[in-house]
């Protein structure tokens, strides 16, 4: 069973996202979105006008600074190499409990995968529906980077 990372937030975060569970790439680096070929940061830095964060540090600034929470749906899973598809005995992250601790009353999720997560496990407990974005990851190949700004700038 492959085990996911803490949140990352400011006390002030107003927004959270949160992803399905780490890539493989992700787990190795020790943070989210740590494939290069996800376009997360590049969406991310894009819409909020920052440059592109290059490291953990900066990337975690950037969450920081422009009030955003980060996490994971999944806290635990077997799964196999990156794919959600493969994602069997699901434990989820006390997602909830961050939610109310930051009076969070915007959520967004990460793709299809985290979507259905939320809704089975999160939402009942939380009351706070979130909105669906498309994936960032290098999977969903359909969606330029020019779509996926035009999809995410909901959050800001």
């Amino acid at each position: 069973m492959e085990t996911g990372f803490p949140p990352v937030f400011g006390e002030d975060a107003g927004i959270l996202i949160l992803g399905s569970f780490p890539s493989v790439r992700s787990r190795a680096e020790g943070f989210y979105y740590g494939n290069p070929q996800n376009r997360f940061w590049r969406v991310l830095a894009a819409l909020y006008c920052e440059p592109l964060p290059k490291d953990i540090s900066e990337k975690r600034a950037l969450l920081i600074r422009r009030q955003i929470a980060l996490w994971d749906v999944a806290d635990r899973c077997d799964i196999t190499g990156s794919s959600d598809a493969s994602m069997r005995n699901v434990q989820p992250n006390n997602v909830a409990s961050l939610i109310a601790r930051l009076g969070i009353s915007r959520v967004y999720v990460n793709g299809g995968t985290a979507a259905r997560l939320y809704k089975r496990f999160i939402l009942p407990e939380s009351g706070v529906p979130a909105v669906t974005l498309p994936s960032t990851s290098p999977a969903n190949a359909a969606w330029s980077l020019e779509r996926l700004m035009d999809a995410w700038r909901v959050i800001l």
